[in-house]
């Protein structure tokens, strides 16, 4: 299946995580190189391609520096499937986690996805089509109805009838009849043809119709205790059992949403969906494995947590390796799926993973921490910034916020004090920050008399003097 994300170059790549994610250059760099060889290497014969496996990328940064940011804009860009995982949910107390497996039944339930997805858009035209077709039918129903007056012959009249013997009379009623049909069907056929042309100049959106869609019945789910094996009792009996239909009262609006979803679904062939998707999470996949430092266990003596954290990282390494995963939709090779592993790496090191695991992530890449400036443009420039967030959020109910240069300047120096003197916790301590200074504003907002709000920096020191005492700072700071 194309993919519009890796057919850009690096650098296109990089600027568009750039709309989003301020400074980490490094690491954005090594994630678009990623991209681009997997471009590369669709391109090449089949021997050369089943050779080159993908360079798995180790990030490594305090927390909200970004490194989850960037695995969730990759996924919104991208048409190729992506899962994201929290390595510590596979280690829970008494190492009763999840099944390591699991992530890759993940990606490949988001592979069916996006591919049935892509194919619902393509039938998308023809569905409209028959959508439309169906309205018409509710408006005005035309078709297959038989008209007052018409007997209707079956196919044993001649025998037991009267031996096909029709009288002069019974031929000029059936004569009658058939000629008042054919008016009738001219009239429906003119006045569908009315509705259709009201239809498409949007006189109809607002009236109300009755449709019959398809009852879907709801997947009763027999959990056999091992994830990914469910038995769906509905699918096993729903096949046998004909498609129940039951009628809707709607708009016309929402009728043609309901109708041209179930006509695009009747259109697609779903043995093509899951083969195309298997094919996509196998060469296009991307697994995120997040906190990944939370496995890795000291050197030296090792007991307790410390064996499951392992148990966790020798689990995780055929995986990454390249072994085949049984999933419902069929099994999965994990060869040449891209995984990118995330962590903080306070306590423990990248040399703390048992070597296997390290020698499957080389490329390493290190986040730098924000400092003042990264927190201003955060700030300000991204296409979702925080001020631009809060501002929008006010002016739904009708208060205008303007900060200052010198407030911004302010909001930043605080966080980046703030981080010095507590944990560092990297962006989202500016979410604290605005949340406490917007606080009142949001809270007092019905009795407002003004429509306009001016935060500078005198309106910030006065919220925050309490929180930030400047005797203490040059304690704080080495």
């Amino acid at each position: 299946m194309a993919n519009k994300l890796y057919q850009m170059t690096p650098k296109e790549i990089v600027n568009e995580l750039d709309k989003y994610i301020i400074g980490q250059d490094d690491a954005k760099k090594s994630v678009a190189i990623a991209l681009r060889n997997r471009y590369r290497r669709s391109l090449l014969s089949e021997e050369m391609r089943e050779e080159i496996t993908p360079k798995n990328i180790l990030m490594m940064g305090p927390t909200g520096c970004g490194k989850t940011e960037i695995a969730r804009r990759l996924a919104k860009l991208m048409d190729a499937p992506f899962v994201k995982v929290e390595a510590t949910k596979f280690t829970e107390v008494g190492y009763v986690g999840r099944d390591v497996d699991s992530m890759v039944r993940d990606l490949m339930e988001a592979s069916i996805r996006i591919t049935k997805q892509a194919m619902l858009e393509e039938k998308y035209s023809i569905a409209d089509e028959l959508a439309e077709e169906r309205i018409i039918e509710a408006i005005i129903p035309g078709k297959g109805r038989n008209v007052a007056g018409e007997t209707s012959r079956g196919p044993f009249d001649f025998l037991l009838g009267n031996g096909g013997y029709v009288s002069q009379k019974e031929q000029y009623e059936q004569q009658q009849a058939a000629a008042a049909k054919d008016e009738t069907e001219r009239d429906t056929e003119l006045a569908r043809e009315q509705v259709r042309q009201q239809l498409k100049d949007g006189l109809l959106e607002e009236q109300y119709i009755e449709i019959q869609v398809t009852d879907a019945p709801k997947n009763n789910q027999l959990d056999m205790g091992n994830e990914g094996m469910s038995i769906a009792i509905g699918n096993i009996f729903g096949d046998m059992a004909p498609k129940k239909k039951k009628t809707k009262k709607v708009k016309v609006k929402d009728a043609r949403k309901i109708l041209r979803e179930e006509e695009a679904q009747n259109l697609i062939d779903m043995d093509q969906v899951t083969d195309d998707a298997l094919v996509n999470a196998e060469q296009n996949g991307i697994i995120f494995i997040d906190e990944i430092d939370k496995i890795a266990s000291g050197s030296g003596y090792r007991s307790g947590a410390d064996v499951s954290r392992e148990g966790v990282q020798r689990d995780i390494l055929p995986i990454v390796e390249g072994s085949v995963i049984n999933t419902k939709h069929g099994p999965v090779k994990t060869d040449h799926i891209l995984f990118i592993g995330a962590g903080a790496f306070h306590t423990a090191k990248p040399t703390d993973l048992i070597p296997e695991l390290q020698g499957r992530f080389p490329i390493r890449v290190e986040l730098e921490n924000l400092d003042k400036e990264t927190f201003v443009k955060i700030l300000t420039i991204p296409e979702n910034a925080l001020l631009k967030q809060h501002k929008a959020l006010l002016e739904t109910e009708g208060i205008e916020i303007e900060f200052t240069e010198e407030a911004v300047d302010e909001i930043a120096e605080m966080a980046h004090l703030m981080n010095e003197q507590t944990e560092n916790i990297g962006a989202r301590r500016l979410h604290t920050i605005l949340e406490r200074l917007l606080e009142d504003i949001s809270f007092n907002i019905p009795d407002m008399e003004t429509e306009k709000v001016v935060i500078d920096r005198d309106y910030v020191k006065e919220i925050f003097e309490e929180k930030i005492h400047p005797e203490d700072i040059d304690r704080f700071i080495l």
